[in-house]
């Protein structure tokens, strides 16, 4: 295991809700959009679409983005990262080749985890969870943890306020 690094999921409704996954590499928040959410099961692999890159300043966001029917922002969970790795690679040339190891160490995301590249399509990924202490098969994180660790709203909460 090597850097430690931030992570952040927020929770995002848009045109459809989804989850924004967030791994800090190179200075930057890589980030891949995961419409189920994140799971605790690793029986479960869920799809990620790869978007562009964040600033690491949209860590602590919460809002709402736009003002005719705004997108709406919580942040679901957030922690540190490592980066499981072999020697002499770096985060940015795993992902390159495809696939990406690490361990969460988040509020609610806990234990290790894998990125990994679906070969026929460019943005599609798909986030694993790996058997550990962490894993819990048949529990739905996303149902059982609605809230933002931030504020304790949750995103209907949020559109009321906007």
């Amino acid at each position: 295991m090597q850097k430690r690094a931030t992570f952040i999921v927020q929770k995002h409704k848009a045109s459809t809700l989804h989850y924004d996954f967030r791994l800090e590499i190179d200075g930057a928040f890589k980030s891949w959009a995961i419409p189920k959410g994140p799971s605790l099961d690793p029986t479960v692999k869920r799809l990620a679409l790869a978007v562009e890159d964040h600033e690491l300043s949209h860590a602590n966001f919460e809002g709402a983005l736009g003002k005719n029917s705004p997108r709406l922002v919580i942040v679901w969970d957030n922690g540190w990262f490592e980066e499981v790795l072999d020697v002499g690679v770096s985060a940015t040339a795993a992902l390159e080749k495809g696939a990406l190891d690490f361990v969460l160490h988040g509020q609610r995301l806990k234990g290790r985890f894998s990125l990994v590249k679906v070969k026929r399509r460019k943005r599609d990924w798909l986030l694993i969870k790996r058997e550990d202490d962490e894993a819990r098969a048949g529990f739905d994180v996303t149902v059982h943890y609605q809230t933002s660790i931030l504020s304790g709203m949750t995103i209907e909460e949020l559109e009321k306020s906007v």
